[in-house]
């Protein structure tokens, strides 16, 4: 398997710098080995740690506070506000992008992490009945007031990122991108990259299945939330598959896996993305942390762009916030 010593070629968004991948902590709890997760991503430059208000909700901040005790210094926090869980199910979620709420969540969230500041505050998705200008001017007045040292939005069109601009520089967007899901390298990121602005992508593994490892439905886990997803359906799931080992023609020539190759691309598009994986698994979390290092050809690269596009939504279901 393809390795490096260290995670190289640290990334800049607009005055905030990190390691050239992240880690996204939504799954993190308070079990050592999960906090011994966090501490092996900080030893090994990952510096960019996500969570949101919305996990759990509420307990992952918790958790990750917790995990980062004694290494403030080295994490850059990433927290989000504006998704409400409203009932027992996961999938029942409300926006909220009122002011009051937006202060008082940044204030809910600070007391969680167990920190006197955030370093990036991002707006999990916008509110329609709010506008985009009250929202971020509130989360503008956390930066001002110290609580955040800088701001930006998640899963937002260029009109509405114009518009959030022009209230507040924004430091960061974070969309998903994956080789699964390419779409915010239409307009979003090329309008992020003029301006210097940070993309942070989420799922970069197209939510599992560019890890190589799921080959068809028995794969899945009856409980989990991708047995709903339309990319993973019997009929979409075996053309999709078909792709991961066109992925896989790369990885086999350098002696890296599928996941690697898929976190390279990315990195590969822009000098400014910083994907941000997510396991709970020490040995992925290293191979993640290597694709940092590994260099992709033209020719590879021309054969991960010519790639069809997945079957299947990467939303849950239409009109999902995910």
């Amino acid at each position: 398997m393809a390795t490096v010593s260290e995670n190289v070629s640290p990334r800049s968004l607009r005055g905030l710098e990190t390691g050239a991948v992240g880690f996204g902590a939504a799954r993190v709890t308070t079990d050592p080995d999960s906090v011994a997760l966090v501490n092996v991503a900080l030893d090994r430059g990952a510096s960019l740690l996500d969570t949101a208000d919305f996990y759990g909700p509420f307990t992952n901040e918790i958790a990750l506070g917790h995990a980062i005790e004694g290494r403030r210094d080295q994490a850059v926090i990433t927290t989000k506000v504006g998704m409400v869980r409203v009932g027992q199910d996961p999938h029942d979620i409300a926006l909220n992008g009122q002011p009051d709420h937006v202060r008082h969540s940044c204030d809910g969230s600070l007391k969680r992490l167990d920190v006197d500041h955030i370093d990036l505050y991002l707006l999990h998705r916008v509110d329609p009945a709010v506008p985009i200008e009250e929202t971020f001017g509130a989360m503008a007045d956390l930066k001002e007031a110290g609580k955040v040292r800088h701001i930006g939005l998640c899963s937002m069109d260029v009109e509405t990122l114009c518009r959030a601009e022009a209230v507040h520089p924004i430091t960061a967007v974070q969309v998903e991108l994956s080789l699964f899901t390419r779409d915010a390298l239409v307009e979003v990121v090329p309008w992020c990259d003029v301006r210097g602005i940070g993309v942070i992508a989420h799922s970069p593994l197209g939510r599992g299945i560019l890890g190589g490892s799921i080959r068809d439905t028995s794969d899945l886990d009856s409980r989990s939330a991708l047995t709903r997803h339309p990319r993973y359906g019997p009929e979409a799931l075996a053309h999709n598959v078909q792709i991961v080992e066109s992925v896989g023609v790369v990885a086999d020539r350098l002696g890296a896996t599928t996941a690697q190759v898929a976190l390279a691309w990315l990195l590969a598009q822009n000098e400014r993305i910083v994907p941000i994986p997510r396991t709970t698994n020490m040995s992925r979390l290293h191979a993640n942390l290597d694709a940092g290092g590994l260099r992709l050809t033209q020719a590879d690269l021309d054969l991960l762009d010519a790639l069809p596009s997945p079957v299947g939504s990467h939303l849950f279901q239409p009109g999902s916030f995910y």
